[in-house]
């Protein structure tokens, strides 16, 4: 059945020609480009208030519903702000985080890297190849970001073997529990550069717990909330442990969060994130559904949900019996 007359941009598969004739109204790639010649670099703002739209999420989220998660002119400036603070991101820097602009990291990458003036390295194909650990060498990546389960593979294949990832300086992961082992591997790829653990969600814009490039390394540990951010972890009852406490319960955010939502389109905001959370110091604390650990030494380690949702691939997503069918 033929397409929509919708205007489509054909990118040859390899070097510069086509290979087929585009439909009337479609362009190749390269006459895209030059429709940008001699057009002026100098852009006049439209300003907007801060709360307008910009994007539209969608996330499984803290109870394993799906979520209409309005993003806000202030998201940007949170993804920003994370990366350049925990990661240490810089004008000077490659980037490259296998993801999709339908997993919050898509459009955190996107605002982090042109924000702060780095540079996004795309890889067309899949991460779970040597042509992608072979990019990762010739883009010259400076700070790479992955999950857990990315990494295992590349161990398993032994896919970096006669690469030089040297030019990395940070290393980054979200999405799924780290395994020490496979960490381990990956910083020795580089020399042993530092990997920061990353976990958030998408109605917050970012992280909400991080490592930290200051703190010794302690793989598949966090070293604290993010800039600007707080939490306490909460006992079975509701009440806070002592901060200086080691012990594991669900995470209770402080409700003062640079770039979080205060809205959804298609549930209660109020409800899903603040019902039923206990007041601390006057305040009532937010919802995000993690179970974390403090250990001995400070770090911080998330063990799990507090609800019936599951991990695939980063992305959280709800576990019935049907599942394991498929």
């Amino acid at each position: 059945m033929e397409g929509t007359s919708a205007k489509t941009i054909v990118i040859p598969a390899t070097g510069d020609s086509l290979g087929v004739t585009p439909r009337n109204g479609d362009m190749s790639w390269k006459d895209f480009l030059s429709r940008a010649a001699g057009r002026s670099s100098m852009y006049s703002p439209v300003y907007q208030s801060a709360d307008a739209l910009i994007n539209i999420l969608f996330s499984s989220g803290t109870t394993g519903e799906p979520k209409v998660i309005p993003w806000t002119q202030l998201c940007p400036i949170r993804c920003a702000a994370d990366t350049w603070a925990h990661l240490d991101l810089r004008p000077k820097d490659v980037d490259l985080w296998p993801t999709n602009l339908g997993w919050v990291m898509g459009p955190i990458q996107i605002f982090s890297c042109f924000l702060n003036g780095a540079t996004l390295a795309l890889y067309h194909g899949s991460p779970l190849g040597r042509g992608f650990c072979k990019f990762v060498q010739d883009a010259r990546v400076s700070v790479l970001g992955s999950v857990p389960s990315l990494v295992k593979s590349w161990k398993a294949g032994n896919l970096t073997k006669g690469l030089d990832w040297t030019k990395i300086r940070v290393l980054a992961t979200t999405g799924e529990a780290s395994d020490i082992d496979d960490n381990l591997w990956l910083s020795s790829r580089t020399c042993y550069k530092p990997i920061v653990e990353c976990c958030g969600g998408t109605e917050l814009a970012s992280s909400y717990i991080q490592g930290r490039l200051l703190q010794p390394q302690a793989f598949g540990a966090f070293s604290g909330p993010s800039m600007s951010t707080g939490f306490v972890i909460l006992d079975e009852q509701g009440n806070p442990y002592p901060d200086d406490l080691p012990c594991s319960g669900e995470v209770g955010l402080f409700p003062l969060y640079f770039g979080a939502t205060n809205r959804l389109l298609n549930a209660d905001h109020d409800k899903v994130y603040f019902d039923g959370m206990p007041i601390y110091r006057g305040r009532q604390l937010r919802r995000h559904g993690d179970i974390i650990q403090r250990t001995v030494g400070g770090y911080y380690i998330v063990q799990g949900r507090a609800d019936d949702t599951m991990n695939l691939g980063g992305i959280k997503v709800e576990a019935p019996p049907s599942l394991f069918s498929v």
